[in-house]
């Protein structure tokens, strides 16, 4: 008798917890779209950026899955993803598996972060910190996490916020 209670109690925890799966990151499901659930998109090659960019900013995070930094920004990005739907992109892209993005953007250490909100003769146009645009990815780069992800998110916010300004300024022009 004992033996069935437990059998029975057993099939009931596997039918409950049947479908209780973690989704894989930037996979979306057709349900989550038609519900408007966005999340980050991983970024494979320069094409996506280019479409990406006819929709607005970029924000894109540059990192490896051995990265533990990187890991732990995974909320982060999904914050902002579901925050700046519609508005913004956010992406990720992970050096490993691209290694001519990542020679291409010269990442050197990870995680890497910038927002790039333009294209000008060929060349990306990066948002800086400080508000102001520059072609060089270097003096526009965010380089890791200062330990407190509260902090992080406010930079990410801020700068894409600055990009989204310059995005009302270049459409009013």
């Amino acid at each position: 008798m004992k033996k069935l209670v437990l059998l029975m109690i057993l099939l009931a925890v596997v039918f409950f917890t049947a479908g209780c799966i973690d989704n894989n990151w930037g996979n979306s499901t057709s349900s989550e779209l038609s519900q408007g659930i966005s999340t980050p998109v991983k970024i494979t090659q320069l094409e996506q950026i280019n479409t990406s960019l006819e929709k607005g900013p970029i924000f894109m995070r540059m990192g490896s899955k051995w990265c533990p930094d990187c890991r732990s920004m995974k909320p982060i990005l999904e914050k902002l993803a579901v925050e700046y739907q519609g508005n913004a992109t956010i992406a990720y892209m992970d050096v490993d598996q691209n290694p001519e993005l990542a020679e291409y953007f010269g990442a050197k250490t990870i995680p890497d972060s910038f927002v790039i909100v333009d294209i000008e003769n060929g060349t990306y146009v990066y948002m800086q910190k400080n508000g102001k645009i520059s072609t060089d990815r270097n003096q526009a780069r965010i380089i890791g996490l200062s330990g407190d992800s509260e902090d992080d998110e406010n930079v990410f916010e801020r700068v894409l916020n600055f990009a989204l300004l310059q995005q009302g300024n270049n459409i009013s022009q």
